[in-house]
């Protein structure tokens, strides 16, 4: 299994670069994983000499996407490394959350280069060598690309932006053989969201409005995206699987003027 993981460096990526070598190694395929981060810091070394503790290997990346020549960079420093690419896992993103138009121009473009530009370039990138092994891509959207959250910024736009993409891509590639999925995690313990769950009050209140009634966790994330990227779904492309505890359907549930499970 020869990956491309964005975003690898810690949380959501860190643990699915961890979970796409342990599941490969169970399955008696040698993985070969490259982490790529915005910068080769020591969290990235971490995930690249965990990997190569278990009996796989691995390298470091560093790029930031929100420069359009890196995302290629990237691929071609993979495939030179590993001989091809079996899976392309586009999982970095930036969030910056406001009121819409407090958002300014340089934000906005911001998010979106990173968000979604760099994404399609990662794919357009990646879409010849993942012809060849006949793999498979999976984005890493949000809940908050699904249902709309006041305050966001440019964030749910450039998300709900990236699952079109990526669902776009899923009919173009699959006549080649090449699925496309994408997962949304709902709110998720990560460096990005560490400052706030160290509040108990704050934890305590999310928890509260999740049905399964925890915050969830890197590696229930990378989980869905193993999964996506394995053989275990070969007849699954085009979808967005929102990994959020039910949040997103409790939501829905309680739309005024929505029939109840009471009714």
């Amino acid at each position: 299994m020869r990956a491309l993981v964005s975003g690898g460096s810690s949380g959501i990526g860190a643990a699915t670069c961890l979970r796409i070598a342990e599941a490969a190694l169970a399955r008696g395929v040698h993985p070969m994983i490259a982490v790529a981060g915005h910068d080769s810091n020591g969290n990235q070394e971490q995930v690249v000499r965990s990997i190569q503790s278990m009996g796989g290997t691995a390298i470091a990346l560093a790029g930031n996407l929100g420069d359009p020549e890196v995302p290629g960079k990237l691929v071609e420093a993979a495939v030179t490394e590993f001989g091809g690419l079996d899976a392309l896992v586009a999982n970095a993103g930036i969030a910056n959350p406001g009121a819409i138009c407090d958002v300014s121009l340089e934000d906005w473009d911001e998010m979106f280069a990173v968000n979604l530009r760099g994404p399609w370039l990662l794919a357009k990138a990646s879409h010849p060598h993942l012809r060849q092994s006949r793999g498979s891509a999976c984005f890493t959207s949000s809940m908050s690309g699904q249902v709309p959250h006041a305050g966001s910024g440019a964030y749910s736009p450039s998300k709900a932006a990236l699952t079109m993409l990526a669902q776009t891509l899923a009919l173009e590639w699959a006549p080649e053989g090449i699925r496309v999925n994408v997962v949304s995690p709902g709110m998720t313990h990560t460096r990005l969201t560490e400052k706030m769950y160290a509040d108990p009050q704050i934890k305590k209140a999310r928890e509260n409005i999740i049905p399964l009634a925890r915050v969830g966790e890197p590696v229930d994330i990378a989980n869905v995206i193993e999964f996506l990227v394995s053989p275990l779904s070969g007849y699954v492309t085009g979808q967005d699987i929102c990994v959020d505890g039910g949040f997103t359907k409790s939501i829905l549930s309680h739309i005024p003027g929505r029939p109840s499970s009471k009714s």
